[in-house]
């Protein structure tokens, strides 16, 4: 990372709790986590964002978050969040041929591999737009989205996993985090409380 971070153990006041917070979980906080630490309320913000975006109570399946998740990253190049995301792929049932073809071609992935979950497919191609070219969303695209089974709900969800990501991705790549997730890493307990 390249800028000074304060470290876990020398943490004080609310950037302590933050810390506290990720680190019952994982044991640590994360690179994420320790991006924002020169200014706490950053943290807690951060932490609380990703906590709403991860637990909106949509129909969105996991699996479409994560296809959310990665293809904003992969168009983006953020190596320390596709890692992370590649990792509840897995758990999602998706190869790592699949995976790889979905950061690749997303679009092409939708209409290949995705052909028999409309929903799953137009997921990513909402994903594709607002990530390439937001300004040129329209209402017909959200229409896209209802007419294979999506409430508006689930729709703003797909929206904020999106946007969050975005952010996360030019946190990441803006600091310097680009260290690749162990395979092993405990990604679903990474979501704050």
């Amino acid at each position: 990372m390249w800028v000074k971070t304060v470290p876990y153990g020398e943490a004080e006041g609310e950037l302590k709790v933050s810390y506290e917070r990720q680190a019952r979980t994982l044991g640590e906080p994360t690179e994420m986590t320790l991006a924002g630490s020169l200014h706490p309320p950053l943290v807690a913000a951060r932490l609380d964002l990703y906590a709403a975006t991860e637990k909106c109570p949509s129909a969105l399946t996991p699996r479409q978050r994560n296809l959310i998740s990665y293809v904003t990253s992969a168009i983006n190049g953020t190596v320390y969040c596709m890692s992370q995301v590649t990792i509840k792929l897995r758990q999602t049932g998706l190869s790592s041929e699949q995976i790889v073809e979905l950061g690749d071609d997303p679009l092409g992935f939708a209409d290949r591999a995705l052909a028999d979950a409309p929903a799953d497919a137009e997921l990513v191609r909402y994903t594709v737009k607002l990530t390439r070219s937001p300004g040129q969303v329209t209402a017909a695209d959200l229409d896209r989205l209802r007419a294979v089974g999506l409430d508006d709900l689930a729709i703003v969800d797909a929206n904020a996993q999106c946007a969050h990501l975005n952010y996360v991705n030019r946190v990441a790549d803006g600091l310097g985090i680009h260290t690749v997730v162990d395979p092993d890493f405990p990604a679903y307990a990474a979501i704050p409380e």
